[in-house]
Order: C-alpha cells, then sequence, then structure tokens
C-alpha cells in the first residue's frame, strides 16, 4: 500500500448489539451496489487457481484528491467520529479457535504469531480489473446479521477513475503462504460509497464491505468467526492494524503482520478526516484491519477503519461514521 488509511468504529460477529436503529435492507442514499450471479462466482473460483493467486499484483492505492468538497450528489461530506451516536458490535469467536499471547510488536510491520481471531477472521482478496490485471489486497470479516461480511478499502472493489467495480472477486480467510485453510470465499455482493468515485477516489471514502456467498452450507462467520465494528467511535486511542504487505520484509504478501500505536489524525492533508499510526505497511496491506479495543490474548477487537493511505513513516484509515454505518446496513442485512 503506499497512501491511503481511516476512522475509529468497531464491530464484531456474535450477539449482534446495536445502540441505534436496526439493520435495515432498504436502499441508502450514497451507496452503490454490484451484485454477483451464481455463474459469475462459479468463473471466480475456477479462475483463482494456485499459480494465478502467486502471480496477482499486491496493489498500491492510487493517487487521490486531497480534498473533499463540502456536499455533493452523491451524499455529501461524511461526518467526523462524535457527531452521530456511536454503533457497535461485539466479536464473534470461531467455532474450536484457541487464543495465545503475543509478544508485544514493535511500530513497524512484524509478522502476527498470536494466532486468535485475528489470524481466522483477516485474508487477502483476490481480483481482476477490465484490463485482465490480477490483483492482491486485505481484507477483514466483521459481524452482521448476516454473517458475511469483510471490510476492505475502496480502491480494493472500484476503480474511482472510471467506476469499474472488479470482477472475479474473492476472499481466502486465514490465508498463509499460499494455503486456504478455510476455504475460498467468492463474492455475491460489492458495497462502495458513491462519494469515492465522485471525488475521484478521496481517501475519505476509500472503504467498502463486501459480501460473500456461503461456503459448503456455511456462512463465512460461521465458519472462521468475525470481528466486531464500531461506528463514530471516539479517535485518538491505541489501535493495531494488521495487513498482507507485498514488501520482501513483511513476507512477501505471504504472511500477515501487524502495527500498533496510538491514532493521531491527518495534518498532511486538506480536508483529511483519516487518522492513523506511525507504521507502514506496503502494497497488499490495503483493506486491512484497524482495530480498536484489541485484546492480544483472543486476538478479537473492533474494526474502526481499513488501511488506506500511507505517507511518510504513517499509515491512515478512513473514520467509519454515518454514511460507513448506511453502507454495513445495506451490505448486512439478511
Amino acid at each position: 500500500m503506499r497512501a491511503r488509511a481511516g476512522g475509529i468504529a468497531a464491530l464484531v460477529l456474535g450477539s449482534v448489539i446495536w445502540s441505534a436503529a436496526p439493520v435495515s435492507a432498504a436502499p441508502a442514499e450514497g451507496v452503490q451496489r454490484t451484485t454477483i450471479s451464481a455463474a459469475e462466482r462459479a468463473t471466480a473460483l475456477r479462475f483463482w487457481t494456485d499459480a494465478r493467486l502467486r502471480s496477482a499484483r499486491d496493489l498500491d492505492a492510487p493517487p487521490t484528491a486531497s480534498t473533499p468538497p463540502a456536499a455533493s450528489a452523491a451524499g455529501g461530506r461524511q461526518a467526523a467520529p462524535g457527531t452521530g451516536e456511536e454503533v457497535r458490535v461485539a466479536p464473534l469467536p470461531a467455532p474450536g479457535a484457541a487464543a495465545a499471547a503475543p509478544a508485544l510488536a514493535a511500530s513497524d510491520p512484524t509478522p502476527w504469531t498470536g494466532g486468535g481471531l485475528i489470524s481466522t477472521t483477516a485474508g487477502k482478496v483476490f481480483f481482476q480489473n477490465a484490463g485482465g490485471g490480477t490483483f492482491a489486497c486485505s481484507a477483514t470479516v466483521a459481524n452482521a446479521d448476516n454473517k458475511s461480511l469483510v471490510l476492505t478499502a475502496g480502491h480494493c472493489v472500484v476503480d474511482a477513475g472510471t467506476g469499474e467495480v472488479y470482477r472475479n472477486w474473492v476472499f481466502i480467510p486465514g490465508y498463509a503462504n499460499g494455503d486456504r485453510p478455510h476455504g475460498t470465499f467468492t463474492a455475491s455482493s460489492l458495497f462502495h460509497l458513491d462519494q469515492y468515485v465522485a471525488t475521484a477516489g478521496n481517501a475519505n471514502y476509500d472503504l467498502a464491505f463486501a459480501r460473500l456467498a456461503p461456503l459448503d452450507g456455511r456462512s463465512l462467520g460461521d465458519t472462521v468467526g468475525a470481528q466486531g465494528i464500531a461506528f463514530n467511535a471516539a479517535t485518538g486511542r491505541e489501535v493495531h492494524s494488521f495487513g498482507y504487505g507485498g514488501s520482501a520484509a513483511e513476507g512477501n504478501g505471504e504472511r500477515l503482520n501487524h502495527c500498533s500505536g496510538v491514532e493521531y489524525p491527518d495534518a498532511g492533508r486538506e480536508g483529511s478526516t483519516m487518522w492513523g499510526i506511525d507504521c507502514v505497511q506496503t502494497g497488499g496491506s490495503s483493506g486491512g484491519a484497524f482495530l480498536a479495543d484489541f485484546d492480544a490474548g483472543s486476538g478479537g477487537g473492533y474494526l474502526v477503519g481499513d488501511i488506506s493511505v500511507s505517507a511518510g513513516s504513517s499509515e491512515y484509515h478512513p473514520v467509519l461514521g454515518n454514511e460507513a454505518l448506511d453502507l454495513y446496513r445495506q451490505a448486512g442485512a439478511a
């Protein structure tokens, strides 16, 4: 990942605990949904051979406009944290998962060896663009009513310059060194914010959800568990980030890496509402988790953003505000 990041929110799979209105399937303003047919999903499964997984390019974040408009026909500017009621959903432990306590991580990316829920709910995304190129990002399972969601970056779902939604989109939870320990889940729907395309890729809106089809009759959440997620959450807290960076120091995209730190606001771009930490994960980590209230023993926490942008020695995530909540409600309805 080259430069991008986001806000603070949390949610986890298990019993869904709301402090706001229940999830609704009604269309939401500013939400773009792309539905993927069963035939297209079958094609995606056949397409992603082991050889294609190995040859996929780790995706960097594209250049982005620095200042979003104050309002747009796509739904206006995303609210800053604290301007709406906080909404959070708790994590869902993986079936039969055993947690191990890891050593403290340094600020630079280090291999995650702690196991726990993050080792099953983090994974790699693979997709193809219209030109035939194959690419890899990161994503994380988020709790929802349908137990079928992952949070990732907008630029891992749609080309902000053209509006092209990527195809042959799959998620491999727990990916490690080419292994698919829990199988390959295909996307049945992809959801992104209209603002992301309307602003030509402004990183404040660089988030997306994918709804995954069941595999062998089981939902994604029932298979691997899910992290919690929070919207309109407090900022400036200790957070942990996880992704599959593609540099040699990060294992060439073949292992899950970890950073931690107290987040601070992005002061480098006018109009930015992003928050970040003193760490940089490289191409392929885009879309990976930023987790608050992370418990190293269980490997669980609350998603508050996705790895989006890096600048200098910092990586940033977009804030999960009211518009992200609308997107989540649309994507997470059963």
